[in-house]
C-alpha cells in the first residue's frame, strides 16, 4: 500500500486520481485551496486545504505530512488553472503570472518538497498533470500553453536527477477533459472567436481521432498506472490521455 499526495485533489481530475488510488488500496491526502472542495471529502481521503503557490504553507505541510505518515511513495503534482482566454497583445501581465504560479510554481514546489521524502524510501514516483497544450502551440490560451511546456520540461529533469535514487517521473497530457474547468473555456473561447458553445465543442472533438472528450477517469487510470509496479521502467515520459489530437485548434 502506497502513501500518495495529490494536490488540487479535491474536485476535477484531481478527485478522480484520489478515488481511483483509493480503490486500488492505497493511503491517499490530497491538498487544496477550496475549503469547501476539502470539506466534501470522504473519511478516506485525507484532505488539507494548502496554496501550491505559498512556499512557507507548502514547506509546512510536507513537514506536516512526514511526520504524520513517515514518508512519501507517489506525488501526483495536478494543481493547475486555466488561465486567461484571449489573444497575446490582450493577455495581462499580471494575468500570465498568477497562470504560471499555480501551473508551473506550484509544480515546482511540490516537486522540491516531495523530494527528499521520496529519496528517503529509496524508490516512489513524480506524476505531473501537464496537457496536451504542452506539445502544440494553443491560440488564445499563452499563458497556459506556455505553463505546460515548461512542465513537461521540469518532468524531464526530475526524471533525470532521481532516476538514480530509484524514483520514475512521468507527465500525463489529458486532453479535452469534460467538467466545469473545459466548460469555462469552452464558453471563454467562444467569446474570444465569435463562436457558439457547441461549435468549439464540436472542435475540440472532431480535433481528436477517437472523435471524442476525455474523462477524469481515463486520467486517473493512467495515474495509478504510472506509480505501479507494471510502469517500474517508464519514466522521463509524456504520455497523452486525449484520444489522439490531431488539430489543436478548435477554429480549423
Amino acid at each position: 500500500m502506497s502513501r500518495v499526495l495529490i494536490t488540487a485533489g479535491a474536485s476535477g481530475i484531481g478527485r478522480a486520481i484520489a478515488e481511483h488510488f483509493v480503490e486500488a488500496g492505497h493511503q491517499v491526502w490530497v491538498t487544496d485551496v477550496d475549503a469547501k472542495a476539502v470539506a466534501t471529502l470522504p473519511p478516506s481521503i485525507r484532505g488539507s486545504v494548502v496554496d501550491v503557490t505559498d512556499e512557507p504553507a507548502m514547506a509546512a505541510f510536507f513537514a506536516e505530512l512526514g511526520a504524520a505518515w513517515g514518508g512519501l511513495d507517489v506525488l501526483c503534482a495536478n494543481a493547475g488553472i486555466k488561465g486567461p482566454t484571449n489573444l497575446i497583445e490582450d493577455i495581462a501581465l499580471d494575468d500570465w503570472r498568477a497562470c504560471l504560479a499555480v501551473n508551473l510554481d506550484g509544480a515546482f514546489l511540490a516537486a522540491k518538497y516531495a523530494t527528499p521524502l521520496l529519496k528517503a524510501e529509496g524508490k516512489g514516483a513524480v506524476i505531473f498533470t501537464s496537457s496536451t497544450a504542452g506539445i502544440y502551440g494553443y491560440p488564445n490560451r499563452a499563458p497556459y500553453a506556455a505553463a505546460k511546456w515548461a512542465v513537461i520540461g521540469l518532468m524531464k529533469t526530475v526524471a533525470m536527477e532521481l532516476g538514480p535514487h530509484g524514483i520514475r517521473a512521468n507527465a500525463i497530457l489529458p486532453g479535452s477533459v469534460e467538467g466545469p474547468r473545459m466548460e469555462a473555456v469552452l464558453n471563454a473561447e467562444a467569446r474570444a472567436k465569435g463562436m457558439t458553445r457547441d461549435q468549439v465543442y464540436e472542435g475540440y472533438a472532431k480535433g481528436t481521432s477517437m472523435q471524442s472528450f476525455v474523462q477524469a477517469r481515463d486520467v486517473a487510470e493512467m495515474a495509478v498506472f504510472l506509480a505501479s509496479d507494471g510502469a517500474r521502467l517508464v519514466s522521463g515520459q509524456a504520455i497523452a490521455v486525449d484520444g489522439h489530437t490531431v488539430n489543436p485548434d478548435p477554429q480549423v
